[in-house]
Formats: structure tokens, sequence, C-alpha cells
């Protein structure tokens, strides 16, 4: 058969069709995929009152286990003022960079756009928005833009790309009204590139001298202890673009090379050239503390995501952090809360930074590497039943599992579709479907807060991590993000992808909405009631300490599974599907492939 482009949209609409109407079956003749018992409705879920941020306490009261968040990076999402495409108009340091056709440029997204797109999250049933790293950055370089916002060069004002101060204290005030929460990301491991090293760059440290080792090669404490150090120098020119103005003396920086991201350089290293801040400094401590102080006091932000967290010397966070939150209560921010990045799948490192570094959570990497385990390497539910194992290293005074940041993908991993359409088992569109749905399930009700990458709910699948996961909502130029097979979807990135109907945003919409109806689902403390070594079921109790209990029932497996867990029409009441009669038949309940039943029990 010859496949032309409108054979292939009328495809993938057929196939939109199917799943939102319950018809359609996976090539090997299996059940049903996930969702399809209920999606017959989906069309009409807008009609029905579905609970969103109005629905929950005030945003400054309200704990972190009530949130549904949003992580979006702001150049790629909607452009609400133009007039702010290339940045500053005084300042060349940060100016430039815009190309709405280069993956690694600027692309025009701004504040005034996320404001503008408030209702659009707050119908999906967002509580908290996210947002990438936005104070000003060095807009070139190398071959790319700051247009993540990981080049900081001055963290008193915003990137002039994405808009001034004010707009962004508009923003935060826009958000409040709709009781929606606002979280930066914040950096404290390194700056922007200014410091150079003669060794590397040159005299004038405009050149670069060791293209072969691909870098300034590290050197090691030891290797400083015995006088072996790198020369660095500051461009002419250049020795006042840092602010505060203590980030312009190279005093307070390790200055020992690039790091390769193991062992002691992950913590005295530079990321690629990034001027690593020497945190263990007594005045570094102090003046890091008090640069993110003055952010909390000036923009009144809910709470900040921590970038790097493990690159930087754990003694730095024990102080950091509890000062932060005492400051943002004393200012009349009482839930102001951090949880940082900590790039691993280990608990019990993530979990060291919760108790030793005083941080109050961290992202949840190891959930995610077992979603991978279960539903992209087809691994046993057993796999999931040795992460919550480890739950207890997060336990101390503060700081628990329940409060861990549950999330399928982001912004440097890649997404969750995409590691499914890319892996070794050559799974159908509909199957990647029904997988991304069921991890998208697992983040919401297991326990932990849910996070959704912008762009998941539209079916956003990419071609790998980093710049190949950072695809434009708004209408794009990028070929190829355009090229992309979006799910559940005949669009694609060149098109506006703000679609309410989708079925994705439709699912997580009433995804939320239960997860704000019942509280076990938030603040129940998790019991293990089935798993096996093989896919199939995964169920698990989460039972408040006033008695409210639920029943989460996930099946991993390619076909239709059954498990008696004791629940019987009289004590359980069937919350999930919503469409379908109950499967409980003499306390068996049978659970279609790759879906998930949720009862609320008496």
């Amino acid at each position: 058969m010859i496949i032309t482009k409108s054979t292939f949209t009328l495809k993938k609409s057929k196939i939109a069709l199917l799943i939102l109407s319950g018809l359609f079956l996976s090539a090997c003749n299996e059940t049903k995929p996930i969702h399809t018992e209920q999606s017959a409705n989906l069309t009409q879920v807008k009609a029905l009152s579905l609970k969103n941020a109005d629905d929950l306490p005030h945003y400054l009261n309200r704990n972190i286990q009530d949130e549904v968040f949003y992580f979006v990076m702001p150049d790629r999402f909607y452009n609400g003022n133009t007039d702010n495409d290339l940045g500053s108009k005084t300042d060349i340091i940060s100016a430039g960079g815009f190309d709405k056709a280069d993956k690694g440029m600027y692309h025009g997204g701004d504040i005034q756009g996320l404001q503008a797109k408030l209702p659009y999250l707050k119908g999906m049933g967002i509580s908290a928005i996210w947002l990438t790293p936005i104070m000003r950055n060095q807009a070139i370089q190398g071959d790319s833009s700051g247009y993540h916002g990981y080049w900081i060069l001055d963290f008193n004002e915003i990137d002039p790309h994405l808009g001034s101060n004010e707009d962004l204290k508009n923003f935060i005030n826009a958000a409040h009204k709709e009781n929606i929460k606002v979280f930066f990301d914040i950096i404290t491991n390194h700056t922007a590139d200014v410091i150079k090293y003669v060794e590397c760059h040159g005299e004038d440290g405009l050149q670069y001298l060791m293209k072969e080792n691909d870098g300034c090669l590290y050197k090691t404490l030891a290797q400083v202890a015995a006088g072996d150090t790198y020369q660095a120098i500051i461009p002419k020119g250049q020795e006042n673009l840092k602010s505060p103005a203590w980030l312009n003396d190279k005093k307070y920086y390790h200055n020992q090379g690039d790091t390769t991201y193991e062992g002691e350089d992950s913590i005295y290293g530079d990321f690629s050239g990034l001027d690593d801040i020497d945190t263990n400094s007594p005045e570094v401590v102090t003046g890091m503390t008090e640069i993110f102080k003055n952010v909390i006091s000036e923009f009144k932000p809910d709470g900040f995501r921590i970038d790097t967290v493990k690159h930087v010397n754990m003694e730095f966070w024990s102080e950091f952090s509890p000062a932060l939150v005492a400051h943002a209560k004393a200012i009349g921010i009482p839930e102001f809360f951090m949880f940082g990045e900590v790039y691993s799948g280990d608990s019990k490192e993530l979990s060291a930074y919760t108790t030793v570094g005083k941080m109050q959570s961290v992202l949840d990497f190891s959930m995610q590497f077992a979603l991978q385990d279960t539903l992209i390497k087809q691994q046993g539910t057993h796999k999931l039943v040795e992460l919550f194992e480890r739950d207890h290293y997060y336990k101390d005074s503060d700081s628990n599992a329940h409060q861990l940041l549950n999330f399928t993908g982001n912004h440097d991993m890649g997404r969750f579709a995409g590691m499914l359409k890319s892996s070794d088992f050559n799974y159908s569109e509909a199957e990647i479907i029904q997988r991304t749905m069921l991890a998208q399930a697992m983040v919401y009700f297991l326990r932990g807060v849910p996070i959704v990458y912008y762009g998941d709910e539209q079916g956003f699948v990419g071609d790998g991590g980093d710049k190949d996961s950072r695809q434009d909502m708004m209408p794009s130029l990028v070929d190829s993000y355009n090229d992309d097979d979006l799910l559940a979807n005949v669009k694609t990135t060149a098109d506006d992808n703000f679609d309410e109907n989708h079925l994705f945003y439709q699912t997580f919409a009433e995804y939320a909405d239960i997860y704000y109806q019942y509280p076990a689902l938030r603040f129940g403390e998790q019991e293990l009631l089935y798993a096996d070594n093989k896919p199939g079921i995964f169920a698990v109790s989460r039972t408040t300490k006033n008695g409210n209990k639920m029943v989460i029932v996930f099946n991993t497996a390619k076909k239709a599974k059954t498990v008696n867990l004791g629940l019987s029409g009289i004590n359980a009441v069937k919350i999930f599907p919503r469409t379908i009669a109950d499967e409980l038949v003499d306390g068996t309940l049978t659970v279609a492939a790759l879906s998930f039943s949720l009862y609320q029990v008496k």
C-alpha cells in the first residue's frame, strides 16, 4: 500500500477516533487498550463539573500533597509579546539568539504567554506551575542560546527574552487569583561561562587551545593542594557581567576545569565550562542565601525546584534550605516548599538530601526508573515493590516519601512516550498510548506528588532527551520536531497544540478531579496488596488516619488479569473507570490490559 500524506492523516484521525470510542484493538488481538472502557465518554468530560484549583484550600495555606504540577519551559510554550523575542535592547550579552527554526535557540515564548494560558492549565486540573529558570542569562554560548535558563548572569532580574520583573509579578498575581501556585527553578551550583583559563583559552581568554580533550581537563584536589592549578582569567570587558557584584570575583569559584560528572569532580568541576561556584566558602553560603531571600521577598513565589543538587556539597544544603523556608514563613508564605534535582535512581542517595541536607523533598528519579522497568522494559511489578520498600529512607522529622515529586519524563532525559518509541520492543502507536497513560496514572495515584511535563497532555513524543524533548506548544518551525508522530492526534508540532479536547488533556483533567476528591489519594499511607515477578497486577491501598481508604489496581500485562483482594460490591465502590459495569465477581477483580481500576473501600 502506498502511504500518501492524506492517507497518513486519515489513518491518524481514525486511530484517535477509535481510541476515543473504545473500539480500537491492538494488532495482536489482545484486550482493549487502557481507558477504552471509559474513554467513550471522554468527549463529555468538559461538560462535567471537574474539580480544579478553585476547589482546593487557599494557595498560601495549601499542603504540597494537594498539588498537581505542570513543568514548563516558558520559551517553548506561548509567545505573549513578540517585542521581547530578541532579548535585551540595551545589554548585548543578553540579546539575540532568536531563531525559531533552530532547536538550540530562543523561540519566543514568554511570561505573558504563560499568563494568557492560565485558563488552559486550570482546565486540566493544574494547581502548581514550575518554570525552568527565568533569571537573566548569557544569551549565547558556543552554538546554542540560553533559552533554557541555566546560564544565569544576573540573579536580580528576569531574562529579557521572557519579559520584565513586572511581567513576572503580574503573572504570579494572576496565577494566585486562580488559586494556582508558582515555583521557580533555581541554581546555586554555577553561573554562565565567563571565567576562562589561560592554559585552555590563551592569555586573552578568547581562544580554545584544548579541542583534542573536548574541554579543560579537571585538576583534582590533590593537584590543587600541590600547586598544580589553572590560571583563571576574565576576558577584557566582561569583568562586571554578573549580579550581585560579588559573583564577579574569581575567588568564589572552584576553577578546576571541566567535570566528568563522577567522583570529586562532580562537586568541584565546571559543567561544560559553566563557572562552578565554591559553595564550600562561608561567604558564598551567605551570599547565595541572601540572593534567594531577595527573590522570595520581591516576587513571592510559592517554592523552588533546585537544579544540580548532587553537584553541590551537602553542608551547603543543610544551611541554605532551612534558611530560605524560614525566611518565606517570616514574610507570610507559610507553605513555601523546596525540592531538589538529584539525578539518581538510588533511593538511599536521594533521601540523603532530604535528611542530612535538610531539603524538604526531591524529584523521585527512582520512581521514574521503576516506571521504565515495568512499562518500557516489561519487567515484573516487583520492581515497584522494590522501589516502595525503600521509602523509609526519606522519613525524618520534616520529610517523608509522600512528599516526593513523581514524573514520567522531563527536559533532560526526554519524554516517556519517546522512551517507548525508541525501545527494543517496537511498540505500536496504540500500545505507546496505553503504556504512557498507565505511567501517568501511576504518577497521579501512587504515593507522591504528580508532575505533568508540558506537551505530554498533547501527545508529544520527541526523538530523545535535552533539545529533542523541548518542543514548542505554539506552532514550531523546527523540522526535527515537526516530523514527530504525535499520539492520539492528527496534528504535528507545526500546529498550535493547546487542544482541550485531546484525549490526554481530558484524561489528565479527570485524573486531577479524582485526585482532588479523595484525600486518601493525596495523604493516605500506602500498603502493598499484590505484585508479581512478571508483568501483571500491582495493587496497593491508600488509607488516611481517619480511615478513608482507596484501593488502586494496575495491570502492566498485555492481556486482562484477575486478582482477589477481598473486595466486593458491598465494601467497595468503583471510582474509575466510570463507564462500564463493575468487574468484581465473587470477590475476583478483572483488570483490562495495560489499565487500572480504582475503588473506594467502605
